[in-house]
């Protein structure tokens, strides 16, 4: 089975930072594109942040600047650094990886379960 289990959310005032961690694991052969989404109450989900294999990395237009998305391929990691964070970036943010798993021998989507970011003003 693969899991994603992300880390580092919390509660933090505006203009502060937070640094979220999330970790795969399981009978993984590779990795793809990994990237952070965000829900917030009453809103879709919307992708923050994204870098593939090679590094290359996207970002949405309202965290450009602030955010860095970043991984250790060796380690199966993937990095959301968060500075200059607004009460508009609190939301649930969910790890997102694109895998090829030993059993399956085709790349699925694996969601992780969501950590709570809560900036205050």
């Amino acid at each position: 089975q693969v899991q994603l289990v992300e880390s580092g959310g919390g509660l933090v005032q505006a203009g502060g930072s937070l640094r979220l961690s999330c970790a795969a694991s399981g009978s993984i052969l590779s990795i793809n594109a990994m990237g952070w989404y965000r829900q917030a109450p009453g809103k879709q989900r919307e992708l923050v942040a994204a870098i593939t294999k090679g590094g290359s990395t996207n970002y949405a237009d309202s965290v450009k600047g602030r955010f860095t998305i970043s991984r250790d391929n060796a380690k199966n990691m993937v990095y959301l650094q968060m500075n200059s964070l607004k009460p508009e970036d609190t939301a649930v943010y969910y790890c997102n990886a694109d895998i090829l798993a030993q059993i399956m021998g085709v790349i699925r989507s694996f969601w992780g379960q969501g950590t709570q970011v809560t900036v205050s003003s």
